[in-house]
């Protein structure tokens, strides 16, 4: 286990402390404050299923948005006793739209062929060439049809409706992207996270947290879910109120739909083709 694991560990028996689940022995007599030690937690309170053994893969390509997949691989790393595979067509260093580079630690070829949990991000530029790129779609579809969840942030649910993942379903993407899922076969909703069945999508980028926190609660229970989010101080208070287009002035929601035209335009084509020839 590392650090960061065995930090979300204690963190998580302090929770406990107040819960009904835990009968502590009585506390020994305190050290003298010069011999005192860090305090510790006792964890034979902790609930079985806290603990499993999931294995997430987390689809990494050149050109997807780095808040897209960092915002739920916190989540998904404070999941105790889970793998995650950060999965690549190769090890080698694979660059955001923004200039953030990660590291894969598996090959696409690689990676466990039964993931509890497979995951996608979104992007630009690098999402359309994701969407042509028969080989990663391959993947998508071979893996997401074995997996117990199948998810995505943001335009991550392009890629998956190009491997017809997504045919029948209810999902979400980024408001500006949203209704091209008709295009796969998917209902496009209006959500922060979008629930069918085992289909769980995130809309635009920061929606990954909220995505990455309902599938800890979904894996484990409210209580770990609560505990990872006090740890995360994920309580958002955004200094504007502007992040959709209902809230969002008409200008600046023009202004983001005008930068986006090409994507549309090309997305559209990429999936009626994919229809097509499905």
């Amino acid at each position: 286990m590392d650090n960061n694991r065995r930090d979300f560990l204690h963190a998580a028996a302090a929770a406990l402390a107040a819960s009904p689940w835990l009968v502590q022995a009585a506390e020994p007599a305190r050290p003298a404050a010069a011999d005192a030690m860090p305090e510790s937690h006792d964890m034979n309170g902790m609930p079985a299923h806290w603990t499993g053994k999931e294995q997430i893969g987390m689809l990494l390509y050149p050109g997807f948005t780095a808040l897209d997949y960092v915002g739920p691989h916190y989540m998904f790393a404070s999941l105790m006793g889970a793998k995650v595979h950060h999965v690549s067509a190769s090890l080698a260093p694979v660059t955001s739209d923004t200039g953030l580079v990660l590291v894969p630690s598996v090959t696409l070829a690689d990676c466990p062929k039964d993931l509890d949990v497979l995951f996608v991000p979104g992007g630009g530029e690098g999402t359309l060439a994701a969407m042509r790129d028969d080989a990663l779609l391959a993947f998508v579809a071979d893996r997401g049809s074995r997996a117990r969840w199948v998810t995505s942030v943001c335009t991550g649910s392009l890629v998956l409706g190009a491997a017809g993942l997504l045919k029948g379903y209810r999902a979400t993407s980024h408001w500006v992207a949203r209704d091209l899922l008709a295009e796969a076969g998917a209902t496009p909703v209006d959500a922060r996270v979008v629930r069918d069945r085992n289909r769980l999508t995130g809309a635009g980028v920061s929606a990954g947290l909220d995505l990455g926190l309902t599938l800890v609660e979904i894996l484990r229970d409210r209580l770990y879910a609560q505990s990872v989010q006090l740890l995360a101080e994920y309580a958002p208070q955004p200094p504007l109120n502007a992040g959709t287009p209902t809230n969002a002035p008409p200008e600046a929601t023009a202004m983001m739909r005008d930068m986006f035209t090409g994507f549309m335009r090309d997305g559209r084509q990429i999936l009626r083709t994919r229809a097509r020839t499905s």
